[in-house]
């Protein structure tokens, strides 16, 4: 495909606003469709963690190179990439966690990954969080954390600048062929390729369009509350339960729902028990107990800011689908939450692929077409021990 080809991205969220700027920036003529406002769905709920403490080498891969983006990028406009260490532990008398952890770290370092093994007086020293109740503990120094929304507008701006035509607040459907986005279902507009970012909502478009995907949603929370809190992102996996620092004091999360959603009608709003559950997580992790005594910030009592809940997709196998599902017609899709973490690089690859630069640049692991798009299987959480 040359470069002065016309295509089409549905979905302005963190990877479809990278995918079409790359694709303009290589010369192509791009048309970005957005039915709500530029990442206003699953972006706009992301927690904005970014780490490259992966044990698969094509995770590693595409983790450095968003890792090395989303540090070329700060200091762009108002987006920020804040370098902050990524701590995941197992609590004392989770036997299976410590081991599961202690397998991940050892296969992360075969990638040259910068992980360490830590115990509860080492995980003390240098931190100020509460880790009395540590079993174990890996710390990732390659991670931080950024704001979705800054990233959403930094991508904003530099796709119209790249000269993308932005179509927002239009509902289109997908023709396969050939490649089509029809408004409406009425008026088809034509071009080389389209490519699908839709998040969820991308099953349907494509098995409208008679590609199916192996596809599910499930439903995540989190919530900011106001404290003081300086410490690292911590992933507690006995509790499956994440914090990071926030602007207000601490972002933190679990609340998944392993079930099937209709991402049509769902309810955004954060449950009762969930913002209980994880404001006790936070206050457990940042107050008294070692954090006190290690010299930290000494006690914290967080109150809510606001809670919501989103949408992420999940795949049988926990890897994304990226790649052409017909001549033409390509997906973006299954993140299970690590969408905006990775956006940075499956944007850059992706447009290579579809302006036919490269057909290695995306790992053949992530073909959609692995899968027939009918298959049964449970929700796994993307936040979990790697390997897990």
């Amino acid at each position: 495909m040359n470069e002065s080809a016309r295509v089409a991205v549905v979905g302005a969220g963190a990877v479809g606003l990278t995918t079409a700027f790359d694709l303009a920036e290589r010369g192509a003529r791009v048309t970005l469709f957005e039915r709500d406002a530029p990442g206003g769905g699953s972006t706009s709920r992301a927690a904005g963690i970014c780490y490259d403490a992966y044990a698969e080498d094509i995770d590693v891969a595409v983790a450095d190179s968003a890792m090395a983006r989303f540090r070329r990028l700060s200091g762009e406009g108002e987006f920020a990439f804040h370098e902050t260490p990524y701590v995941f532990l197992a609590r004392e008398g989770d036997d299976a966690a410590a081991a599961a952890l202690e397998e991940s770290v050892e296969r992360m370092r075969v990638h040259d990954r910068a992980v360490s093994l830590v115990d509860a007086d080492e995980l003390a020293d240098r931190f100020p969080i509460r880790t009395d109740d540590v079993l174990l503990a890996g710390v990732a120094e390659n991670a931080g954390w950024a704001d979705p929304a800054a990233y959403v507008d930094l991508f904003v701006g530099k796709c119209e600048a790249a000269g993308v035509e932005f179509r927002v607040g239009d509902a289109v459907s997908l023709r396969a062929d050939p490649p089509g986005v029809a408004v409406d279902d009425a008026v088809t507009a034509r071009f080389d390729a389209v490519v699908v970012a839709a998040g969820v909502h991308s099953r349907r478009l494509l098995a409208d369009a008679g590609h199916p995907i192996a596809l599910k949603p499930y439903r995540a929370q989190a919530l900011v509350a106001d404290c003081d809190y300086r410490g690292p992102t911590v992933y507690d996996a006995t509790e499956e339960s994440y914090l990071r620092p926030h602007p207000a004091g601490v972002l933190a999360g679990d609340g998944v729902e392993p079930v099937e959603p209709d991402p049509d009608d769902w309810d955004p709003t954060a449950d009762d028990w969930f913002v209980a559950d994880a404001l006790d997580a936070v206050r457990h992790r940042t107050a008294g107990g070692d954090a006190g005594e290690s010299g930290g910030g000494g006690s914290t009592e967080p109150e809510l800011d606001r809670a919501w809940a989103g949408l992420c997709g999940a795949t049988p196998d926990r890897n994304p689908l990226v790649g052409a599902v017909a001549e033409g017609v390509y997906v973006a899709a299954g993140w299970h939450g690590h969408g905006f973490m990775w956006a940075p690089a499956i944007g850059e690859r992706l447009a290579e692929v579809v302006l036919g630069d490269s057909q290695e640049s995306i790992p053949g692991a992530f073909d959609p077409r692995r899968f027939d798009g009918d298959e049964e299987f449970a929700v796994v959480e993307g936040m979990a021990l790697d390997g897990d």
